[in-house]
């Protein structure tokens, strides 16, 4: 067993809350909308709520649960929580990924995070006309991450975008700093409100244009909700769009992302909770909260309101291509575009921020329960790995290679890996009795019996059906990276150096458990 528990939530609400602020990030506002938009608007929604049943909320639950059932041991890190479950001298190790993978996310999505800031910043300050052509958006946004070449992020020296990133690294350690209650449940529980309030507001504006521009009345707000949503090509179209693999992937790898599922934070938060605590209504909650913001918020402003001013071409692109060039020219076209432009770049902060303050807690509650450091000295050595990844990230800034290829490896490939050790560990080793009995003690809403079904079985084919699809399209391209980018092999040389130190705490963390164990016998 672990030393006591150093930390906890504050309350039930802040927990709920503080899951969702987790989830809900730029993947909901950006990337939901534009990979619907890609494959056919409502057709989309076929694969992407089938994997919401059978992958996300189960997975949600057995997290949940399994968090909770290692928190009763003692343990808030996935390598302890696994000790728990798992009676193998082994099995501890197989948690590193539940450190890794927040971690290094953390590296690069604290810089987006501070695109998001700065831009908000612009907006505000009246720094964002740039006219109402494409060419200035794309050059902007080229030149403030430094996307020409490497190390153009930094030539410029002490300006908006460094000063943004320096703050968010400031916010983000010191309210990591305060805990749990005092930093992480606080922004939370002000910062979730104010980013629904802020996307109800640019929500509401979105649609009330109406038809923008006389001259094309084809580009109207109905016709923008039916671009997003709408069935294309009729039946024909609908059963073409479901043969297509690809989509099928993606909506897998929507919710995965959008539910943070796999991340190793969800076990982390749960694992604070009181044995009678509800987590099975709190869980369905924080999944609820989430898909809100993303069909509800995120599918009913992003694609719409490209739509009405640009029409169909402007709804394509990637997801910073589509949040920080197409954007910000619908904003440049829209009355009053300036506040609107603000509003929606500030949401998205809030968004980053309460998704990056979740990546910081599974290590820091490692440090202090493995290896006995003191809040103080596990923030200490986070900032300093956490600070030295980012620096490789911003510095290889030319056309995004570090960024891309640690989202790869760790936000994508990791992450699938985790996600299924995950699942069979609750599955076959927990027991799906056991992992029941966790989720129905204290619970206010009665779980489906068929999830002992689904998370036994369909969910584990489901992840390795589409892993090895991903991977067979998305995997030869990546390792090509490697071979002809020396900025990506020098960021993956990079992970890969903190995979092994995490390794060689986890076995220091061994040795002091077996002590402590040792010393109550």
């Amino acid at each position: 067993m672990a030393s006591g528990k150093k930390d906890s939530w504050g309350s039930s609400l802040g927990v709920i809350l503080a899951v969702t602020g987790s989830a809900v990030g730029l993947g909901n506002f950006l990337r939901f909308p534009g990979l619907a938009a890609k494959y056919g608007g409502g057709s989309f929604l076929v694969p992407y709520f089938l994997a919401l049943l059978l992958l996300g909320l189960p997975i949600a639950w057995s997290e949940w649960a399994m968090g909770r059932f290692g928190g009763q041991h003692g343990y808030n890190s996935c390598p302890g929580i696994f000790r728990s479950i798992w009676k193998h001298r082994l099995s501890p190790y197989f948690g590193v990924l539940g450190l890794l993978v927040p971690v290094v996310i953390y590296m690069y999505y604290l810089w987006i995070e501070s695109w998001c800031l700065g831009y908000a910043w612009k907006y505000l300050t009246g720094q964002m006309n740039l006219g109402i052509d494409q060419a200035p958006y794309r050059e902007h946004f080229s030149s403030f991450v430094g996307l020409h070449a490497d190390g153009d992020f930094l030539s410029h020296g002490f300006n908006l975008p460094v000063i943004c990133l320096l703050v968010c690294v400031f916010l983000n350690f010191y309210f990591i700093y305060r805990g749990l209650s005092g930093g992480i449940e606080k922004v939370c529980l002000w910062g979730m409100p104010l980013l629904v309030l802020c996307a109800l507001i640019v929500l509401g504006r979105v649609l009330t244009l109406g038809t923008p521009d006389p001259t094309h009345p084809e580009l109207n707000v109905l016709a923008g909700l039916a671009y997003m949503w709408d069935i294309r090509g009729g039946l024909s179209g609908f059963m073409k769009s479901l043969s297509n693999a690809e989509m099928w992937m993606a909506a897998a790898g929507q919710i995965f992302f959008t539910l943070s599922v796999g991340f190793g934070v969800v076990l982390n938060y749960s694992s604070y909770l009181k044995k009678r605590d509800d987590i099975a209504l709190s869980s369905t909650t924080a999944v609820a909260g989430n898909e809100f913001c993303e069909v509800s918020l995120g599918g009913l402003i992003t694609i719409p309101a490209a739509f009405l001013f640009l029409g169909a071409a402007g709804t394509v692109g990637g997801t910073f291509g589509l949040g920080f060039q197409t954007l910000p020219l619908v904003f440049a076209h829209m009355p009053a575009g300036q506040l609107f432009g603000f509003l929606w770049f500030f949401l998205l902060f809030i968004a980053a921020i309460t998704s990056s303050l979740s990546m910081l807690q599974p290590a820091i509650a490692f440090m202090e329960e493995g290896l006995d450091l003191d809040r103080r000295g596990s923030v200490s050595l986070l900032g300093f790995i956490t600070i030295i990844g980012t620096g490789l990230v911003i510095w290889f800034s030319k056309d995004l290679a570090a960024l891309d290829a640690m989202d790869f490896w760790v936000g994508s490939f990791c992450i699938f890996v985790l996600a299924t050790i995950q699942t069979l560990l609750y599955s076959w080793v927990l027991g799906v009795k056991r992992g029941r009995a966790e989720l129905e003690r204290g619970a206010l809403l009665p779980i489906p019996r068929i999830f002992d079904f689904i998370i036994r079985y369909i969910s584990p084919a489901y992840l390795l059906g589409v892993f090895a699809v991903w991977l067979h399209q998305k995997g030869a391209e990546n390792l090509a990276a490697i071979r002809t980018q020396p900025s990506v092999r020098i960021a993956l040389l990079f992970v890969a150096a903190v995979l092994i130190l995490f390794l060689l705490l986890i076995a220091r963390a061994v040795r002091v458990w077996r002590a402590r164990e040792g010393s109550k016998t």
